[in-house]
């Protein structure tokens, strides 16, 4: 059960290598990664990834929080009423549903296919996007933290589902409900969010039996090394041509899971 395998360990080297050079991929990879190379149930793929998530991105928030101070706890507290109770709620349902049972297979198949697609299409327009919302007119306190409230259960219910939408999802609508705050801080927010986010969906998984520790391990002995060596290369390889690669990559994965 605890026995590294070293398939897993490259698949999560992979992965992190990818993680580190563009900021995403993390769940909308490792999971249909997991599902469609490695056969693993579905559920289990979601519940093992979300941990992964939870322990990884803890350190990117120690970093980005405590060194850097760059984290919006403000905005991180707004999400996290919406999406840690979203969370809660959608496992006691999925848990009732019977955590592996084939009708919550299909269920993590089709939701997981959809925000695959539509995470591509938010590192494709991106750009285009934040142009909109700098040229629109900031909406009122109140309403953006209705809106962020709102958004924070929208993430609980699709990442306990899928594990995906917490990164580039997450951090393309921040861009336009918060246009006028700087990008790095909108990334450290998104990620510090993502930490009881990931934890509570990830935890109430291994509840209802979806986590397969022996394979979070052999992940994380593949993803550390991964992150840190894509720092040393990130800065030669132009971001637009990783994201177009990286879209295109979950497009075609996620038809795949939408037609399986």
């Amino acid at each position: 059960m605890w026995g590294i395998d070293p398939l897993y360990s490259l698949s999560g080297f992979a992965v992190g290598f990818i993680v580190g050079m563009t900021g995403v991929g993390g769940g909308s990879l490792m999971t249909p990664l997991l599902i469609l190379l490695f056969n693993v149930h579905p559920a289990t793929a979601v519940g093992t990834d979300l941990l992964f998530a939870a322990i990884t991105k803890t350190v990117g928030t120690a970093v980005h929080g405590g060194v850097n101070r760059s984290v919006d706890w403000k905005i991180v507290l707004t999400l996290g009423l919406g999406s840690v109770a979203a969370a809660a709620i959608t496992l006691v349902v999925l848990a009732q549903a019977g955590g592996q049972s084939p009708e919550v297979a299909h269920l993590v198949g089709v939701v997981l296919g959809g925000m695959l697609l539509v995470t591509a299409l938010s590192l494709v327009l991106r750009r285009q996007l934040l142009a909109l919302a700098t040229g629109v007119r900031a909406p009122s306190a109140r309403t953006q933290t209705i809106l962020t409230l709102l958004f924070g259960a929208v993430l609980g219910v699709i990442v306990s589902i899928s594990s995906v939408g917490a990164g580039a999802i997450g951090v393309t609508v921040l861009m336009v409900l918060y246009a006028r705050l700087p990008l790095s801080r909108i990334v450290a927010t998104d990620i510090a969010h993502a930490v009881p986010l990931t934890l509570v969906a990830g935890l109430g998984h291994w509840m209802i039996g979806n986590v397969e520790w022996g394979l979070l391990i052999s992940l994380l002995v593949g993803s550390v090394p991964g992150i840190a060596l894509a720092s040393f290369f990130a800065p030669k390889i132009p971001e637009r041509v990783v994201r177009g690669l990286l879209a295109g990559v979950l497009v075609l994965v996620g038809l795949k899971l939408l037609t399986a």
